[in-house]
This record gives C-alpha cells, sequence and structure tokens, in this order.
C-alpha cells in the first residue's frame, strides 16, 4: 500500500507539474554539438579511416553497479568517474580513432558527479569534435535515490561534424506505465562527418534494448538497418554500429542466465540474459553490409572477439558490440581489445576502414 500511495502521489506530481521531470524526445531533434578545447590537426587527405565502437559505462569501470552487475552502488564518486575516464583516454589515445562511437556516455548526472564526459574525452584526446543524443534525461529519477540524469551516445571525430539527426527508438513495451515514464528512451545517432574527398559520409551510432523481454529489440535492429538502407540507396557512405546487444548469427552460446544470476534471483525472471530467440535477427547486416568481423572469422574463434560480461572476475562471455559498413574494411584490421579490462564491462572494436576510389 505504501509503494502505490508513493506512486500515485508522484504520478500526480508527474502530471500537474509545468516543467516535466524527463524529457520525453517526442519531435525529432538534431544532437548536441562539442569542441575540443584544443584542437588537434586533422588529416587533410585519407585513404584509410580507422574507427572505433565503445560502450563506457558511465565511467563506472568495472564497479558493482546496483543496476547491471549484482551490486549496491548507485552514486560514484568524482575520483572514482575521473580514475575510469583516464583509462578509457589512455585506451582511445594508445589506439587513435579517427571516429568513435561511444554508448552510455554521462552529461551532467549526478550518478557521475557532474561530468560532461563528452566535452572531458574531447579534451584529453586527439579528437576534435563531437555529437551527443541523450537516451535518458531527466530533472530527477526517483529509483534508488539516482536524481538527475542525462546519459546517450556520442561520436566523436578528428574531422567536423556537420548535420545530425537522433532518431528515436521505440519504448520498452512490456513495462508498466510508470516505469516506462522514467526509462531509457533510446536513439540513433546519425552524423554527417566532413572527411576528406568523400561528399556524403556518415558515422551512425546505435545502442539497442538490453532488457526488453518482448520484441522491442528486434524493433530497434530492424529500424537501425532500414537508416543505413537509407544512407545506402542515396549514395552515401557510412561506418555504423555500437552496442547492439545481441549475438552474432550462429553464436555457440545463447543462454547466460544461470551464470550471471545475482543472489535472490529467479533465473526465469532475469533479463537480459537468454539470446536463443534472437539468433538470427543480425542476419540481415551481415547479408547486406560489411562487418568488421566477418562472421566466418568469428565462429571460428568465438572467445577472441567477446567484448561484454557484466562481472569483472569473470572473462568475456559474448559478442554484444559491433562495426558495419556498406564499403570494405582493410583485411584483418579488426582489433577486439580485451586487454581494456578495468575500463568498463564492455571492450572496444576497432577497423581500418578503405576510403574508395
Amino acid at each position: 500500500m505504501r509503494q502505490l500511495a508513493c506512486a500515485i502521489i508522484l504520478l500526480y506530481f508527474i502530471l500537474t507539474s509545468c516543467e516535466p521531470l524527463v524529457d520525453k524526445f517526442e519531435d525529432a531533434t538534431d544532437a548536441e554539438l562539442y569542441r575540443a578545447k584544443k584542437m588537434s590537426r586533422n588529416p587533410v587527405s585519407v585513404d584509410q579511416i580507422h574507427v572505433m565502437t565503445w560502450n563506457i559505462r558511465f565511467g563506472a569501470g568495472r564497479i558493482l553497479w546496483f543496476g547491471d552487475s549484482c551490486g549496491e552502488r548507485v552514486i560514484l564518486s568524482e575520483n572514482e568517474v575521473m580514475t575510469h575516464l583516464h583509462l578509457i583516454a589512455e585506451k582511445i589515445i594508445e589506439a587513435d580513432p579517427d571516429i568513435l562511437l561511444l554508448q552510455e556516455v554521462d552529461i551532467l548526472s549526478k550518478r557521475s558527479a557532474y561530468i560532461d564526459q563528452v566535452q572531458w574525452l574531447l579534451d584529453h584526446t586527439d579528437l576534435n569534435y563531437g555529437a551527443f543524443a541523450s537516451c535518458w534525461k531527466a530533472q530527477f529519477i526517483p529509483s534508488d535515490g539516482l536524481g538527475r540524469m542525462n546519459m546517450g551516445n556520442a561520436v566523436l571525430s578528428k574531422w567536423p561534424i556537420g548535420d545530425t539527426e537522433r532518431i528515436q527508438l521505440p519504448l520498452r513495451g512490456d513495462q508498466d506505465a510508470l516505469t516506462q515514464y522514467f526509462y531509457l528512451r533510446r536513439n540513433i545517432l546519425i552524423t554527417k562527418i566532413a572527411i576528406p574527398d568523400i561528399e556524403d559520409f556518415y558515422a551512425v551510432d546505435v545502442h539497442t534494448s538490453a532488457f526488453a523481454k518482448d520484441n522491442t529489440k528486434k524493433q530497434h535492429i530492424d529500424i537501425f538497418k532500414h537508416e543505413l538502407d537509407d544512407i545506402d540507396a542515396a549514395g552515401g557512405y557510412f561506418v555504423a554500429g555500437g552496442d547492439l546487444n545481441t549475438l552474432p548469427p550462429g553464436a555457440e552460446r545463447t543462454y547466460f542466465c544461470v551464470e550471471n544470476l545475482c543472489p535472490g534471483e529467479d533465473p526465469y525472471e532475469k533479463e537480459g540474459c537468454d539470446f536463443s530467440r534472437e539468433v538470427t535477427w543480425l542476419q540481415g547486416m551481415y547479408d547486406d553490409y560489411y562487418p568488421a568481423v566477418p562472421l566466418d572469422v568469428y565462429l571460428s574463434d568465438e572467445l577472441h572477439h567477446f567484448t561484454n560480461t557484466p562481472f569483472p572476475d569473470k572473462f568475456w562471455q559474448k559478442k554484444l558490440d559491433y562495426l558495419f559498413s556498406n564499403s570494405s574494411w582493410s583485411t584483418n584490421s579488426s582489433m577486439t581489445h580485451q586487454d581494456a579490462d578495468r575500463h568498463s564491462d564492455h571492450i572496444p572494436v576497432s577497423a581500418i576502414w578503405e576510403v574508395p576510389q
């Protein structure tokens, strides 16, 4: 009864407040654009472009956070966040990508010490320009003391970013109305980048649903592919990817609910751990476009290409992170950076894209 009363009071506040607690992104919007405080020299002529994707887990590193790793932590200290951001920046500098697709980037959020992580990463790497599209923006999240929140996808680039588009993805259909109101509103971030000698070049970043038990994730993947199909049909080039939260076709293991179980959880109720009905959801991406890690290469040595595990004491257990293009990648150029084991619960994937001649 107490929880019901609190929910009713909160819902009343939502409906009667002049300023909404949550940004619902009901209209199409551009991304928020950034520039580094000190610009690095960008290449004026290129034959190859180094592309990387990385879910950086909002600077939480491998801390056992309450939302994804059976932990109790909700709010991180500034020292903790800065320690992880320095690790992330060091890895970015070492890999030296020309274009970086990021997921789970926080902007002025309570849980990550109110640091603008897009600006900070631009100012501490050799990347010059950024675009940010929020997927979870609220003045106040009541759950577990999260408070102010602004998390989203970001594209960072050595070259200027021009037109941008934030494409709203469907909300989860398996949640009650109150939970859905405060939950993530995932998106696709499309950025047009001024690459030398290429007129229409796009970097496309996505982070699909992680925990939906209905067909929400399938809808996200299908919309993502549809947007890429439109770019391709119009004669443009793209590099695209992100955290797709599903496995490659033919993956040997598809069920992780028992080994990822938190104390007191029912494996039949646990979300985001059973991929058995998703085994064909990425087939169209592999059929129509160039993956940075070809499917036969992945299947010949799956362990080498795993990118995610929820627990810091376990080796990477599955591949969730991808890069695709409608033009070819340099042969054998892809890297799954499994040495980056303190930075996030995901690791970066990178590859060299061949500029069409």
